[in-house]
């Protein structure tokens, strides 16, 4: 019993060990340049020579671990484990980005200091010439993938004409493609580029959306500032011809009529009326004297009718 639980354990510890270790043959270095002059920049905003590591399976994989290295001589397999290792750069842990999820792209920085980020490491690169650049497993024995790359002009990068490709090209400033699939094809048309940048359509439906949301938004505010502008158009037509205004206009007439009547009847009453001009001044004299001088009668505001007998209903024999 005791024998078979050895051989069941160690059964299992192998095909774990084969797993992971296939997992690992599947992260392949997919994109180099030496020469970053004005391209992609890390969070610092420098220009560093980069690589990107492409995990070519469909199942997620953790690169925190392994080692980067441009040095050749860690290929002399008389060397043990630690002096291997201290020749290369470690992919530091607590990088969630690690963490590579299937078909998933990662860029590290060269010539940096680890210091400034999970995805910086110190392996040495030269701009403008050629280097060898190489991937160990967590172990620092396994060599997992390695790539010469040949000097490479400003912004330039070499890489794998698809992910995972055996087949290297030399891609122009214009077809780099860090953290993203390869291609080659400058010239693509733009449904295939669609097609490679988009593949279950996700952003043109989203996009599409968007547009036609637009599209209705502008209708509404449009539809409302010109209903808007019709109303006031008929409020303002049918203001100028309501009867309170024309009543207005004709009160106004008439006044001006009554006064030139009254002028006249004034003028005529002094001129024709037989009202003598100085007896008129001197009534207006009189009245404004009395004003001055607080003279004027006591009323009591109490009205007496007293019956008075007069002839007028008498029989007349």
């Amino acid at each position: 019993m005791n024998k078979f639980g050895l051989l069941l354990s160690g059964l299992l510890l192998s095909a774990t060990s084969v797993m992971f270790g296939q997992g690992a043959k599947n992260i392949k270095i997919n994109e180099v340049m030496t020469n970053n002059a004005a391209s992609l920049q890390d969070e610092f905003g420098q220009h560093l020579p980069w690589i990107e590591l492409a995990n070519t399976s469909y199942t997620t994989y953790n690169v925190r671990g392994m080692f980067v290295t441009t040095n050749r001589k860690v290929l002399d397999k008389t060397l043990k484990a630690p002096e291997r290792i201290a020749m290369m750069s470690p992919i530091p842990n607590g990088e969630k980005r690690t963490s590579m999820s299937g078909q998933d792209h990662l860029v590290l920085f060269l010539n940096s200091n680890p210091a400034k980020g999970g995805l910086h490491l110190r392996t040495d690169v030269k701009a403008g010439e050629a280097v060898w650049v190489a991937l160990y497993d967590a172990n620092g024995v396994d060599l997992l993938d390695s790539v010469s790359v040949p000097a490479l002009d400003a912004d330039k990068s070499f890489a794998r004409t698809k992910d995972g490709n055996a087949q290297w090209d030399v891609k122009p400033a214009e077809a780099v493609t860090p953290g993203i699939g390869n291609y080659i094809e400058v010239n693509e048309s733009k449904i295939a580029r669609l097609k490679r940048d988009d593949p279950y359509g996700l952003g043109i439906t989203v996009l599409s959306m968007g547009i036609v949301f637009f599209c209705l938004t502008l209708l509404y505010v449009f539809f409302t500032i010109f209903g808007k502008i019709v109303t006031h158009r008929k409020a303002i037509k049918k203001a100028a011809g309501i009867q309170p205004i024309k009543a207005a206009v004709e009160a106004e007439e008439k006044l001006h009529e009554a006064a030139h009547k009254t002028k006249v009847i004034l003028k005529d009453g002094l001129e024709t009326g037989g009202i003598d001009k100085e007896v008129y001044m001197a009534v207006i004299a009189l009245a404004l004297k009395q004003y001055t001088d607080n003279i004027h009668d006591e009323e009591s505001g109490i009205i007496t009718i007293r019956r008075r007998h007069t002839m007028w209903n008498n029989e007349v024999n």
